[in-house]
C-alpha cells in the first residue's frame, strides 16, 4: 500500500473489489496449488475462500522460515512458574513439530482426525499445534484445567481419536494436576480417544497411568528424534481446527475454522495492524486455549517470520514488573493483552513500568472484553507509545474493529476500539433490521460474506451455524456479533455489551445457562437465574440467584454461607472456577412474567445498583423485593 493510502480508500476497496483485494492479500502465504477462485458464495451464508487453492498452516509458519532463516528465533518459552526459559529456532522448531506429528502417526492420527489438546502453556503445546496442522489432523485445544464435565463434552463432540496433555498446569506457584480430570472426562464422555499422549513434567508425582491407552511424550519423542515428516496439503477450505466457545444453550458450539482463509487473514494483520515483520518479537500474554492464542501466539507471529512468546505464569509473578522485564529481554515489538490484566496492573506501583527499557516496543493491543476509558488512558499515559483496542470473537479470529496503523496512522479516541477492519462489511442495526443514525445504539452485524478466516460453519451442525449467527435478521441476511454498540459521527465505533446470554470474564466467554446448570447441580437448588454484573477488575462476573427446595437449608446466616459454599464447589467441579459466581443469593421466587419468562435484564440492573425498568409485567411483584433484601445482605 502506498504511504499515501487512506484507511477509509483501503477500506473501501475491501468491501467494493473483495475479489481484487484478498487476491493481493494471498500473495501474503505460499500456495502449494493456486487457487481458482477467490469466494465462493453460492450457498448463503457459507462462504468458501480461495477456492481450489492448497496450502499448509505449518509450512506457512515453520518451514518456509526454516528455510530461509534457520537461527532466527521462532519460540521463546519462558515459566515463572518453574523458572525455566528456553528459546527454539526456526530450525529447532521444525524439528520438534516433526517429532511429535511422527508420533500422532504411530498412534494413528492421519488427516481429518481430530486430536484434543488439554495442555499447559508450555512449549510441547506449540509443538501439538503444529503437528496436527502439519499432517492435516484437526486441534481442538480446551483450556487447561477446565472441569471434566467440560472437558467430556467436548470430547463427545469432537471425537477426537488422541488427545495430548500433561500431568500438571502451574498458577501462583502451585501446580494444578491435570491427569484426574482427564480421566474423569475419559469415563464421563461416551467417545473417549483411543490413545492420550501425556507430557510429564514432574509435577504430580505418581499419577496412575492407564494401561493400553496412556503414552508417555518423551519415551516416544526418543524414538522419533530424526523422523522427518512431510506436509500434507490441504485445500483451502478444509478445517484446520476446531474452539468450543460458550454459546446460550448449555452445549457449547465448536468454531470451525478454515486453512486457507485463515492463513491469510492471519498474514493480513501481521503486517496491517500488528505491523511486524521477520526477526521482531510478539508477545501475546492470552493462552492457547482462547481464539487470541491460536490466533497471537502460535499461528499469527509465525506466518510473520516473528518470534513468539509462550509465557506460564501471572502478570504479578514474581513481582508486578516481569512483563516488562521480559519486554526489554527479548526487545519485544508487539505485545498483546487483555483490559483486564491492564486493569491488575493498574493496582501496582507504576514504578515496575519504567524500571525496564521498553524502547523496543511499538504498540501494545487490548482485546477480549470492552476497555474502559479511564484504564485506556492510563496505560497509555504510563507506557508512552499507543495502546490499540480491538474487537473480536472467538468466531471471526481475527480483528472486527480496530485502528489498521499499517495504512494509516489514524488518531486514537479512548474506550473506542475504532473502524471496521477491512474485509468486514459492518454496520449497527435496530432490532427491526434498519441500519442505525450516528450516535444510535444498536446490534452490531456484519453483512455476509463473512472475510477470510472467520468461522466457516458450527462444528458438525451446518443449521446451528446458520440459526445462531444469522436468524437474528434476515431481510436481508446479517450476521449478529450479539453486542450492542454505537457509532459516533467520526465514524469511532464503541461497544456497550451483550445482547445475549453469555457475560465476559477477564475476556473469557461464559454461558449463563452453562452455570445455570452447574449450580442446579445441587441437590438442593430448585431454580436458578445466573446474570453478569459489572465488575471493575474483570469486566463482568457471574451472580446466582437461587430458590432452594427447601428453606430449612437457609434458615440462618451460618447454613446460607455454608449452601453458597457447596454450590460455588459444584460450579467448580462442573465448569471450573473461571466460571464461579462471586455471590449465591438465596430467594424464595425469582421475577417472571405472567408468560414465564425470566427478566435477567432486571435483576441485572437490580445487581448493579440501577433503575430496574418497568416491572408492570411482573407477575410476582414481592419476588423483586426478596431480591433487593438479598442484594443489601
Amino acid at each position: 500500500m502506498s504511504s499515501s493510502t487512506s484507511y477509509k480508500e483501503f477500506y473501501q476497496q475491501s468491501i467494493d473489489q473483495p475479489d481484487a483485494f484478498w487476491r493481493e492479500q494471498a500473495k501474503l502465504i505460499d500456495w502449494h496449488k493456486p487457487f481458482e477462485q477467490t469466494c465462493d458464495f453460492s450457498r448463503p451464508p457459507f462462504a468458501k475462500w480461495f477456492v481450489g487453492g492448497e496450502t499448509n498452516l505449518c509450512y506457512n509458519a515453520v518451514d518456509r522460515h526454516a528455510a530461509k532463516r534457520p537461527n532466527d528465533k521462532a519460540l521463546i518459552f519462558i515459566s515463572t512458574e518453574t523458572d525455566t526459559e528456553q528459546v527454539y529456532t526456526f530450525a529447532e522448531l521444525q524439528r520438534e513439530v516433526e517429532r511429535m506429528a511422527a508420533i500422532y502417526q504411530s498412534l494413528g492420527v492421519t488427516k481429518g482426525d481430530r486430536v484434543l489438546i488439554y495442555m499447559p502453556m508450555i512449549a510441547e503445546a506449540c509443538f501439538a499445534m503444529l503437528a496436527c496442522a502439519r499432517i492435516g489432523a484437526i486441534h481442538s485445544v480446551v483450556f487447561g484445567g477446565f472441569a471434566s464435565g467440560s472437558l467430556a463434552t467436548r470430547i463427545d463432540d469432537a471425537q477426537p481419536k488422541l488427545m495430548v496433555t500433561a500431568d500438571a498446569g502451574m498458577r501462583g506457584g502451585k501446580a494444578v494436576p491435570y491427569k484426574h480430570l482427564v480421566d474423569e472426562a475419559c469415563a464421563l464422555a461416551q467417545t473417549p480417544p483411543q490413545k492420550v499422549l501425556i507430557v510429564d513434567r514432574g509435577l504430580d508425582k505418581g499419577f496412575p497411568k492407564v494401561a493400553g491407552r496412556d503414552v508417555d511424550y518423551a519415551e516416544l519423542r526418543a524414538q522419533h528424534l530424526d523422523a522427518q515428516v512431510p506436509v500434507t496439503w490441504l485445500e483451502s477450505s478444509e478445517p484446520s481446527y476446531i474452539l468450543y466457545t460458550s454459546g446460550t444453550t448449555g452445549k457449547p458450539k465448536g468454531v470451525q475454522r478454515d486453512t486457507g482463509g485463515y492463513a491469510v487473514a492471519l498474514a493480513s494483520t501481521m503486517k496491517h495492524i500488528y505491523c511486524g515483520g521477520e526477526g521482531e518479537t510478539m508477545f501475546s500474554t492470552s493462552d492457547i486455549g482462547w481464539v487470541v492464542g491460536h490466533s497471537y501466539i502460535i499461528y499469527g507471529p509465525l506466518l510473520a517470520g516473528m518470534a513468539t512468546i509462550m509465557y506460564e505464569g501471572t502478570p504479578l509473578r514474581p513481582d508486578a514488573g516481569i512483563w516488562w522485564q521480559i519486554v526489554e529481554k527479548y526487545k519485544v515489538n508487539v505485545m498483546f493483552s487483555a483490559p483486564t490484566a491492564a486493569r491488575v496492573l493498574k493496582k501496582q506501583d507504576p514504578a515496575y513500568m519504567h524500571k525496564y527499557d521498553l524502547s523496543s516496543l511499538k504498540h501494545l493491543f487490548l482485546a477480549g472484553e470492552p476497555l474502559d476509558q479511564p484504564t485506556h488512558e492510563w496505560i497509555m499515559g504510563e507506557l508512552k507509545i499507543p495502546v490499540i483496542d480491538n474487537y473480536w470473537q472467538t468466531e471471526t479470529g481475527w480483528p472486527i474493529l480496530s485502528t489498521v496503523r499499517g495504512v494509516e496512522d489514524t488518531k486514537l479516541k479512548f474506550g473506542s476500539p475504532s473502524f471496521p477492519v477491512y474485509g468486514y462489511n459492518l454496520k449497527i442495526f435496530r432490532e427491526d433490521g434498519s441500519v442505525c443514525d450516528a450516535n444510535e445504539k444498536g446490534i452490531v452485524g456484519i453483512v455476509p460474506p463473512l472475510p477470510p478466516g472467520c468461522l466457516s460453519t458450527v462444528w458438525g451442525d451446518d443449521d446451528r451455524f446458520v440459526k445462531t449467527y444469522f436468524s437474528l435478521f434476515t431481510e436481508p441476511q446479517v450476521y449478529s456479533s450479539f453486542d450492542w454498540g454505537i457509532k459516533d459521527d467520526e465514524g469511532y465505533h464503541f461497544i456497550l455489551g451483550r445482547t445475549d446470554d453469555v457475560i465476559n470474564v477477564a475476556g473469557h466467554r461464559l454461558g449463563t445457562r452453562e452455570i445455570e446448570e452447574a449450580v442446579q447441580g445441587h441437590s438442593a437448588i430448585a431454580e436458578v437465574a445466573v446474570v453478569g454484573v459489572n465488575d471493575a477488575l474483570k469486566g463482568q462476573m457471574p451472580m446466582a440467584f437461587a430458590v432452594v427446595k427447601d428453606a430449612a437449608r437457609v434458615a440462618t446466616p451460618e447454613l446460607r454461607q455454608q449452601l453458597e459454599k457447596e454450590v460455588m464447589a459444584k460450579v467448580d467441579e462442573s465448569l471450573g472456577a473461571i466460571a464461579r459466581p462471586s455471590r449465591v443469593h438465596f430467594v424464595t421466587g425469582l421475577p417472571k412474567t405472567r408468560s414465564g419468562k425470566l427478566l435477567r435484564r432486571s435483576l441485572q440492573a437490580l445487581a448493579e445498583g440501577r433503575d430496574a425498568g418497568d416491572m408492570t409485567t411482573i407477575e410476582d411483584p414481592s419476588s423483586l423485593e426478596q431480591i433487593k433484601q438479598a442484594l443489601a445482605g
